[in-house]
């Protein structure tokens, strides 16, 4: 569940939320901004027209009635925000009609009657196109669930769903509630979640969140959630207090009110009693009349609002944006923010004379029946590398040791090594190098005999490092990160992605303090997704939780909630906010300061009431037309992929999976090696090696050259941005090569020799090594990239 976050004493001023609430309303009919255009502009027509045919008086009258016609609604916008407590600059706008009217400069007036419907029509028309986002989102909610009872199914309203309960989503169908898949695979759209349009694939027993929509045929989901803590409703909840409260910088509109329009009588007093003329007084009001000028700040805002959630990042208010446009500070949770907060399958030891692909297969057969969250990311890993399980029998657990079965007739288990277990060199090895990558390990046995060793560990996301790249060139100066994890996996990732600096084996409570005393230096920006960030959250002058998978907790806490699983998201949503408040101040600051100009151009006489009310018009009209600039896609964001590119991008990414148990077999040879007693075994490896090398590596990377890099050089400013990995293909093929000579030449022998056992093993490492780091800066410069 997503709900409004309570104040906080601890916010700075200007930073408190006020409490949930409905959306205001609107300040008047939705017609009326409509009719007092087309009377205003009538008016000043059919009196241009009048003058034109030499009837002035008639003229005259026009423009008047046109004025008039606008001094009600005008003061009835004026009285409205009296009772509101604000004193705003419609306020100049009222003593700019009446001055005209009471002087007889009713051209003028007609010009600030149309000047004032222009603005408003334009105003309530950016709001209507910057809202249309929050609005779809709201329309999108479901209604009605199908649920399935027995062999019936029935239509029922969304709120009588109970966890538990079995519903079917039929084809084009929203998902009412939170849910898990059961029996056919779920073909999903859930771009109004995570604003990628690409159809995804939950399959059973895969969680699937409300508001996606059947892509596919119908098929069964087992509810996990109610309809009010399921993850649309709460996207609801925050979609409707979107609105709820001006921005600061809206705000600081009314601060600017607040001087400028005493400043705006007192030059107009100051004019008329030094040139002895009203209609100077009423120039200098006319002029400073800017009715939809400050409007154009909210503008910007409410579109930044609408970009972001179109990238699936729902931002509570336009504060929050504010301040996320101004943040200096960035602090981050190490699991399941920077790294992908579940474990996954990073290498594969086998014992000799096995393979690690069967030991990956046979750790999967036996895990396969365990809801053990490694045993998923084993069983996850294999059949990624098309390893599929076999069937196991005689299956057991026990807790904080492991799964064991029979597969083949012969007992199989996966988890701790016995007490008593003899560890063979080879684990010993395994063992060791778990530690130095701070790595888990999952021991499988044949026969209480070790034959394999698994490692994983919660891997960086790949989008990580560019977004935090991104983020400091949107203005991020500092990036901390806070983790309740050790110091030494902290400290290695933190090296990894260049941070500022890292505190680890924190508390809850520690956490809340470290960023206290970070918001004491700047606007400091937290992000989160556990339970445990929820206070940390709470703290900053800006929360952003990780909502895809992140807990309730953190989401509740949270200014923003990026719900796809992505932590560039975050990156798009700053450089969003950086650019709206930079044109909403812009455009605030901009046309006061030409309001002013012209003040005092008509104080000592420079402009007629008529002219200064033309020349206030344009203003008022470029001010918010600038403010709309915050609707466009800024194109130096985030590159724009063709989808040819974004196609190879997936498939050569899944090539990299694929490819693993290559790098793991090159490792694997290049230790054998060092066995004394294993030269028949090694030299068979390092045949193995080549072959693997020749027919699936190579290619790949070939393919890579020739295909994926010319399709990318476009989108990242030309070949000079692909040459560094291309030189890394040249290496890899090189060291391929020389490993092949050897295999030649150990062929010719009928054995390795002596010699060459040296710069063999230099080779299989040197290229595991350069394989490891190249396949990491594909996936994190390029393959990223893609959605």
């Amino acid at each position: 569940m997503i709900r409004a976050k309570p104040s906080d004493d601890t916010r700075r001023a200007g930073s408190q939320k006020p409490a949930p609430g409905p959306a205001p309303e609107p300040a008047g009919p939705s017609w009326l901004e409509p009719v007092l255009l087309a009377v205003t502009a009538s008016s000043l027509i059919g009196g241009g027209v009048l003058r034109l045919l030499d009837h002035s008086d008639a003229a005259d009258l026009c423009w008047a009635l046109g004025t008039a016609f606008a001094v009600v609604p005008a003061t009835g916008w004026v009285v409205a925000a009296l009772r509101r407590g604000h004193a705003g600059v419609d306020l100049v706008a009222v003593l700019a009609l009446g001055g005209t009217l009471a002087v007889g400069e009713y051209l003028a007036g007609a010009l600030i009657g149309l000047m004032l419907a222009t603005g408003r029509t334009l105003e309530a028309a950016a709001q209507r196109r910057a809202s249309h986002d929050l609005r779809a989102l709201l329309a999108h909610t479901p209604r009605t669930a199908r649920r399935r009872t027995g062999t019936a199914v029935r239509p029922v309203p969304v709120s009588e769903v109970a966890v538990g309960d079995l519903l079917v989503v039929g084809a084009g169908e929203v998902v009412p509630v939170d849910g898990q898949v059961t029996g056919p695979a779920a073909v999903l759209d859930e771009s109004v979640l995570t604003g990628e349009s690409a159809p995804v694939e939950r399959k059973p027993g895969q969680t699937v969140r409300s508001g996606a929509v059947n892509a596919g045929g119908a098929f069964d989901l087992r509810a996990t959630a109610t309809e009010q803590d399921s993850t649309y409703a709460g996207i609801v909840r925050l979609a409707r207090q979107a609105g709820a409260e001006a921005a600061p910088v809206v705000r600081l509109a009314d601060r600017y009110a607040a001087w400028f329009l005493p400043l705006s009588v007192a030059v107009a007093g100051l004019a008329w009693l030094l040139s002895g003329s009203a209609v100077r007084a009423v120039a200098v009001l006319v002029v400073a009349t800017p009715c939809p000028l400050l409007l154009a700040a909210p503008v910007a805002i409410v579109s930044g609002l609408s970009r972001t959630s179109r990238l699936g990042v729902v931002v509570r208010d336009g504060g929050a944006l504010e301040r996320l446009g101004r943040a200096r500070t960035l602090l981050l949770d190490k699991t399941g923010t920077l790294t992908g907060g579940r474990p996954r399958v990073v290498d594969v030891t086998a014992a000799p004379g096995w393979k690690p692909a069967e030991v990956l297969r046979l750790a999967a057969t036996v895990d396969q029946y365990s809801p053990h969250v490694l045993a998923h990311a084993i069983v996850d890993a294999a059949r990624e590398r098309g390893l599929e399980p076999s069937m196991a029998t005689d299956v057991s657990e026990e807790a904080g040791r492991g799964a064991y079965g029979v597969v083949g007739g012969r007992r199989t288990a996966v988890g701790r090594l016995e007490p008593a277990a003899v560890v063979p060199e080879w684990a010993r090895a395994a063992e060791n190098r778990a530690v130095l990558d701070g790595a888990a390990v999952a021991w499988l046995t044949v026969e209480s005999v070790p034959v394999g060793a698994v490692m994983l560990r919660d891997p960086l996301r790949h989008d990580a490092p560019r977004a935090l790249r991104r983020l400091r060139t949107a203005g991020i100066e500092r990036i901390v990160m806070l983790t309740g994890d050790r110091p030494e996996p902290a400290r290695e990732i933190a090296a990894v992605l260049g941070l500022d600096g890292v505190r680890a084996e924190l508390t809850p409570a520690d956490k809340v303090a470290a960023v206290r005393t970070e918001r004491g230096r700047a606007v400091t920006v937290m992000v989160g997704d556990g339970v445990n960030d929820a206070p940390a959250l709470a703290a900053a002058d800006v929360g952003v939780a990780m909502g895809a998978h992140g807990s309730t907790a953190s989401s509740e806490a949270a200014d923003i909630v990026l719900t796809t699983d992505r932590v560039d998201r975050l990156a798009d949503a700053t450089s969003i906010a950086v650019r709206s408040r930079r044109i909403a101040v812009q455009s605030a600051l901009g046309g006061m300061l030409l309001s002013l100009v012209a003040m005092g151009a008509a104080a000592v006489g420079l402009l007629p009431p008529a002219v200064g009310a033309l020349l206030q018009e344009g203003i008022d009209v470029a001010v918010i037309l600038n403010a709309l600039r915050a609707l466009r896609v800024d194109q130096g964001a985030r590159p724009v992929l063709e989808p040819a590119a974004e196609a190879l991008i997936h498939r050569f990414a899944a090539e990299h999976e694929d490819l693993q148990d290559v790098l793991q077999a090159v490792r694997d040879a290049a230790a054998r090696l060092s066995d004394p007693g294993g030269d028949g075994q090694a030299l068979e490896s390092v045949r193995e090696v080549n072959r693997l090398l020749t027919e699936r590596l190579l290619p790949h990377e070939s393919a890579e050259e020739h295909q994926l890099y010319p399709a990318l050089e476009p989108v990242l400013g030309g070949p000079e941005a692909t040459a560094t990995m291309s030189r890394a293909h040249a290496e890899i093929e090189r060291l391929a090569g020389r490993v092949a000579a050897h295999v030649s030449l150990a062929d010719a022998q009928g054995v390795l020799g002596p010699e060459q056992l040296e710069d063999l093993r230099a080779c299989l490492y040197g290229l595991h090594t350069v394989l490891r780091l190249h396949f990491t800066q594909e996936e994190e410069n390029y393959f990223s990239l893609a959605p």
